[in-house]
């Protein structure tokens, strides 16, 4: 009798050890997911009144040393050194997606006319292009 009681003991599993690795896992994952840096250009935006809750798949980026940068979705910007190589980056952009409108993020101390240049030729591409703003600090 004792020793089918000590077997019935051996056939049963305890899920306690499991929940344990269970949920160390998800406190390692929780953790380590804070250490993801976002694949992003730092640029100061000039502030605005309204933001766009849509999250364009293709952005260009002007830094304040006048550098232009393209990215498609969450890819590393890559650096468009000349006129050329922007117009290809647009053109590329209207066959993959004609509908999708890009969002272009210039840093503040940008001249205008700079800007001015890359929505004209988006708009001779025929693609939408918006201007990227910063939220207006209400202190």
């Amino acid at each position: 009798m004792a020793l089918r009681r000590q077997n019935e003991m051996l056939s049963t599993f305890s899920m306690a050890s499991m929940t344990d690795v269970i949920f160390l896992l998800l406190i390692f994952f929780m953790v380590t997911s804070t250490f993801v840096l976002p694949t992003a250009m730092e640029v100061n935006l000039p502030q605005g009144s309204a933001q766009t809750a849509i999250k364009p798949g293709t952005k260009v980026y002007i830094d304040k040393e006048q550098q232009v940068y393209g990215s498609f979705g969450d890819n590393e910007p890559v650096l468009l050194d000349s006129e050329e190589q922007l117009v290809a980056f647009l053109q590329l952009t209207q066959q993959n997606n004609p509908e999708q409108f890009i969002a272009l993020y210039a840093d503040e101390t940008v001249p205008y006319g700079t800007i001015v240049k890359i929505l004209d030729r988006g708009s001779k591409s025929g693609l939408k292009i918006v201007l990227a703003t910063k939220p207006v600090s209400h202190k």
